[in-house]
Parts: C-alpha cells; sequence; structure tokens
C-alpha cells in the first residue's frame, strides 16, 4: 500500500496533467455540442479551419468510422480502456523523475480518457476540430486526439533521446 501511495504522489504532477487534458477535452466537446448540431458547422478561419460538429464512430481522426453498431463500441472501449491502463502501468514502473516520459503518457492517458468517455456515454466520439487547405481536408479531430498525438510524437523523442544515450 506504501508503494503504491508513495508511486501516486511521484506522479501527482502526471495525474493532473492527464485530469486537465481529460477536463479541457470534455469541456470543449460540451461547447461544440451546445453551439452546433450534429453535422454542423461553423467557418472560422475562410478556407482554412472551421468548427464542426461530427459524430465519430471510429477512432482518431475518422479511421474505422464506417458503421455503427454495440459491438464496436464495445471493442473500441475494450481497447481504450487496456490501452489506458498500459500507459498507467508504463508510467508506474517508469522513473517518475523522466518528466518528458512521464508527461508524454499523461497526454497519452487524458486523451484516451476524453474519447472513451464519449465513446461509452454515446456510442461515439465527438470530433470539431476541421482543417483544410484548397482541396485537402485533415479528418476532423478533437482536443484528445490531439493530445493523443502530441504525447505519442514526445514518446517517440524519448525513445530517439534513450537510444542516443545509450550509444554514447
Amino acid at each position: 500500500m506504501l508503494s503504491v501511495r508513495r508511486t501516486l504522489m511521484e506522479r501527482w504532477p502526471y495525474l493532473a496533467a492527464a485530469a486537465a487534458i481529460l477536463v479541457v477535452d470534455r469541456w470543449s466537446k460540451t461547447v461544440v455540442q451546445a453551439a452546433l448540431e450534429p453535422g454542423g458547422e461553423r467557418v472560422v478561419v475562410a478556407g482554412f479551419f472551421d468548427l464542426v460538429h461530427f459524430q465519430n464512430p471510429g477512432v482518431a481522426f475518422g479511421l474505422f468510422s464506417g458503421g455503427q453498431s454495440m459491438a464496436k463500441v464495445v471493442v473500441l472501449s475494450g481497447l481504450a480502456i487496456a490501452a489506458s491502463l498500459v500507459v498507467a502501468v508504463y508510467s508506474a514502473r517508469s522513473p517518475a523523475a523522466d518528466r518528458l516520459l512521464q508527461y508524454a503518457l499523461a497526454l497519452i492517458l487524458g486523451g484516451a480518457l476524453g474519447n472513451l468517455y464519449d465513446r461509452v456515454r454515446l456510442g461515439h466520439v465527438v470530433d470539431f476540430l476541421y482543417f483544410h487547405a484548397g482541396s485537402f481536408y485533415w479528418p476532423a479531430f478533437n482536443a484528445a486526439d490531439a493530445s493523443i498525438s502530441v504525447g505519442a510524437a514526445l514518446l517517440l523523442a524519448v525513445v530517439v533521446r534513450d537510444e542516443i544515450r545509450a550509444r554514447s
């Protein structure tokens, strides 16, 4: 018990960061749902950025979004729960002093939990950030997706950093 308590105390800044991501994600999705009907769109920067209200039954950036079924919700929710547990265990077993690693994992965890909340509550994830240039449209995404992407990039930076250190 003392070990778990110590681990939590050492990691409170990272847990707070994950919680902050979850709060920002929930808040932003609530604002979008209140402001726009599903499928609605509001131009923010003409020809570049719109706010939309897309209901994504798939995963990040619209992957696997074809069709909607309870089985898909259960499978994708199960994968999100498993990924969150893996991230939490990896964080707990990694040095708390490795701030870059711990914040990368916090970003991934907060984002995963944000999208998991939507999927369990709504059966889909609310996406609302829609960037485009000319005829190129980036798939709509949300704050949780952005957090997961930044966390994954930071995690890659940690791997590269550790590889460089190991070779030195």
